[in-house]
């Protein structure tokens, strides 16, 4: 008996080390594959419809349907074999019954009945209803206008929810129906865990936080992975909220937040003490519509039902429309109400021209009127550079980058204007337009300007080598300790442009004087940066500043601003996974953009800043300096075509081309 008590005990340790090393073995990368691998499936199948979300609870569904026409389609958990259309209608949320029936009118086949009518299958009656508009709800009057897709591979939410609920997924779910293989491959977090650690036989609240703090371990360990889907998966996995039945002392669901992508700066659903979810007719709850929340009596609740788990109190319906939103969050926020002065509330303003405004900059280094590359302004803003350490600039350059971009300095004003808290937001929104352009406009004049500033190293070549070396150093300093890609990439494109990469003599002494400068430029940070822009990787979040916007900015833009002939994904046979990446990135940017703000704060704080330092920095005054007082305004084409062809010039009067009569 001991020996047997030994070998029960070995082999729980073995699951939880196994558990533990497989969590730590399996990215999510691999569950985007996953998901990848049910939605190629045939259309016959319901795995592959995103709108079908599996074993998942009652309350979850109700927490993903957030806008009216909003719907999914996931398993009865009272009646194997049926399903449940959850929909959002206006301000209610309704569950309709779709029951699988067998037919016998000539021959045997299956049918799946909504209401009175019957289809060959679940798909079939999606795409009628959603199709033809006709209300899967009479009484309601609900249609389906737009699929709620899931984020996460089906065998993942389903052992989810079972190992919060404490009961296995159903057998015959579609979601089961994958081989051993792929469950043994697939993330799950009932590895390593018994059915007594999830469902304690006594209903002590010491086990049931056991299970629940297992659970909230597992769901962390994940978490620390960069999530490549979108930042719907990390909501999906983010800490448990419980449910206890009143007399079982069960874990009952886990309700997580919404993975649905949030449109511009909706507020989070918060409890509200209405409820605004309706039964979808009058028939008993046996029919095919049932009320949201419904209450099982005693008797009911060791069958089992779909909507036996206690719902708590229902969120606040979605507002329809920016005003209302913006009610609704002063209300639920009395200290954020409106500056004094101002009445009711402003639509998002649609930019019409740049926040550039070269014409009108008034500088401290540049006269009233000045000619492109003026000598004097020249020597001395190669004087101010030569006394700045790299440390010191690119905390000038990312406090420049993260204004223009409305990282930082954006007021209570600002932000109704704009209809979101951060330029992040915007700028990936229609009425970011104007800001992407000005982004964009800052990026190709500032590493233009570094261009300049390396070409216009007359000396020697230990001396352009030297500068080369301290520019290398300032791409490091703005990608790691500032944690601002964005003005890395424009460093980065500076060093990587043809005018410079050219000066072979100069490259030469790098790798001879500054051999550690050579080796971090060519084996971290271009790797990094073509990783990056290529969609293979990304920053860490508690460390970026202003993150890498670039290629989605060109993608948002592409053949309306001036820049490079090909982007990556246009020249590579992965391009649509690549630009899928960066609309997953684009998704990951706008939900973060306090936490990038708070970040910018933090790395900036005690900065003493000089105002000539900064002025450098200043995209208007780059514009004035390279192009004059004149030419600044001109076409942005023109502007890049003819100083394009300046760089040339001046790189080949450093290092003449070699004639082929020489070689």
């Amino acid at each position: 008996y001991r020996r047997q008590c030994d070998l029960s005990v070995g082999f729980v340790c073995f699951l939880q080390f196994s558990k533990e090393k497989y969590l730590l073995e399996s990215p999510p990368e691999k569950l985007r594959k996953e998901l990848e691998e049910e939605l190629k499936l045939s259309s016959s199948d319901m795995r592959s419809h995103g709108w079908y979300h599996g074993h998942i609870p009652r309350e979850a569904s109700e927490t993903l349907v957030l806008r009216s026409g909003d719907f999914l389609v996931r398993d009865s958990l009272s009646s194997v074999g049926d399903y449940v259309l959850t929909c959002r209608w206006q301000q209610d949320v309704i569950h309709c019954w779709i029951s699988k029936v067998l037919v016998k009118s000539g021959q045997t086949k299956i049918q799946y009945m909504l209401e009175h009518e019957s289809f060959d299958s679940v798909p079939m009656l999606v795409r009628h209803h959603a199709g033809t508009g006709r209300p899967v709800c009479p009484r309601t009057g609900a249609q389906l206008l737009c699929p709620v897709n899931r984020m996460l591979p089906l065998r993942y939410l389903e052992a989810t929810f079972a190992l919060a609920g404490g009961r296995p997924g159903s057998a015959h779910s579609p979601s089961t129906q994958r081989g051993a293989h792929i469950k043994r491959r697939s993330v799950t977090m009932t590895d390593g865990l018994t059915t007594e650690k999830i469902i304690p036989h006594s209903p002590s609240t010491v086990h049931h936080k056991d299970a629940m703090r297992n659970c909230a371990m597992s769901m962390d360990q994940i978490q620390e992975y960069r999530c490549p889907l979108s930042p719907s998966v990390i909501l999906f996995v983010s800490p448990v909220s419980r449910h206890r039945h009143g007399s079982g002392g069960r874990v009952l669901a886990v309700i997580p937040p919404s993975p649905v992508m949030r449109r511009s700066s909706d507020p989070h659903l918060s409890p509200s003490s209405s409820n605004n979810n309706l039964p979808c007719s009058d028939m008993p709850p046996s029919t095919h519509c049932t009320p949201a929340h419904g209450y099982p009596s005693e008797s009911s609740e060791q069958g089992g039902s779909y909507c036996e788990l206690r719902p708590g109190q229902a969120p606040i319906p979605p507002c329809k429309s920016y005003v209302e939103r913006l009610r609704v969050e002063d209300g639920q926020n009395p200290d954020s109400g409106a500056p004094d002065g101002v009445e009711g509330f402003m639509l998002p303003l649609m930019e019409t021209s740049s926040s550039f405004k070269p014409g009108k900059y008034q500088s401290t280094l540049l006269p009233a009127e000045n000619k492109p590359l003026e000598m004097s302004v020249l020597k001395r803003v190669k004087e101010l550079l030569a006394e700045v350490d790299p440390k010191t600039a690119a905390k000038h350059i990312t406090k420049a980058d993260c204004t223009v971009a409305r990282i930082l300095g954006v007021t209570k004003e600002m932000q109704r204007m704009m209809g979101v808290s951060s330029g992040l937001e915007q700028l990936t929104l229609p009425h970011g337009h104007q800001l992407r352009l000005d982004l964009l406009e800052r990026f190709y004049t500032m590493s233009i300007m570094m261009a300049v500033d390396l070409l216009g190293c007359t000396g020697s070549t230990e001396e352009r080598a030297a500068l080369l070396h301290k520019t290398i150093q300032l791409a490091a300093e703005l990608k790691s300790n500032m944690g601002n890609m964005y003005g890395f990439a424009a460093v980065m494109r500076a060093l990587e442009l043809p005018q410079i990469s050219r000066l072979e003599q100069t490259w030469i002494t790098l790798r001879q004087r500054h051999t550690e400068g050579a080796i971090l430029y060519e084996k971290k940070l271009k790797p990094f940066l073509k990783a990056m822009t290529d969609g293979k990787e990304s920053c860490v979040l508690s460390n970026t500043s202003f993150p890498h916007v670039v290629p989605v900015l060109s993608l948002l833009e592409r053949g309306v601003a001036a820049g490079e002939a090909l982007e990556s994904w246009e020249s590579v046979e992965s391009g649509v996974d690549v630009v899928m990446s960066h609309l997953e990135a684009a998704r990951t940017i706008a939900h973060h953009g306090g936490l990038y703000r708070t970040n910018t704060e933090s790395k900036l704080q005690d900065f003493q800043e000089r105002k000539e330092v900064l002025e450098i920095f200043c995209t208007e005054f780059q514009m004035r300096l390279l192009w004059g007082s004149r030419g600044s305004e001109g076409s942005q084409a023109e502007r890049y075509e003819k100083f394009d062809k300046v760089l040339t010039a001046l790189s080949h009067k450093l290092e003449p081309p070699v004639r082929h009569s020489e070689l």
